[in-house]
């Protein structure tokens, strides 16, 4: 498995921005689909969006498109979570997954997981 450490979360006004990094470690980091998730209080963690390996292919959540871009540089084994427009909606811990191979977006289909960063939005 990949070690994640996830970082940049923290509290913002709604309209703002804020910047989500992952750092993984251990394996080879262009092997692996890599996936933001979130879960906010009383809820199940959800699929937020996802990028493949070269960082070609991504997902969104229908809540988030067209707000937030995920993207990756394998050459600094990260990946990001660029989150605009922020909605109080958008409070939750923001956890990075890693899954070898193919581009998945089922929160199951991860295997490893960074330890999540709090992000919340004020209204």
């Amino acid at each position: 498995q990949v070690q994640l450490v996830e970082s940049g979360g923290g509290l913002v006004q709604a309209g703002g921005s804020l910047r989500l990094s992952c750092a993984a470690s251990g394996r080879t980091f262009s092997n692996y689909a890599m996936g933001w998730f979130r879960q906010a209080p009383g809820k199940e963690r959800e699929f937020v969006s996802v990028i493949s390996l070269s960082g070609g292919y991504t997902y969104y959540a229908d809540s988030v498109k067209g707000r937030f871009a995920i993207s990756r540089d394998n050459a600094k084994n990260t990946v990001y979570l660029q989150m605009n427009s922020l909605k109080p909606e958008d409070t939750a811990v923001y956890y990075c997954a890693a899954r070898r191979g193919v581009l998945r977006i089922g929160v199951h289909e991860y295997d490893s997981w960074g330890q999540g960063t709090q992000v919340t939005v004020s209204s």
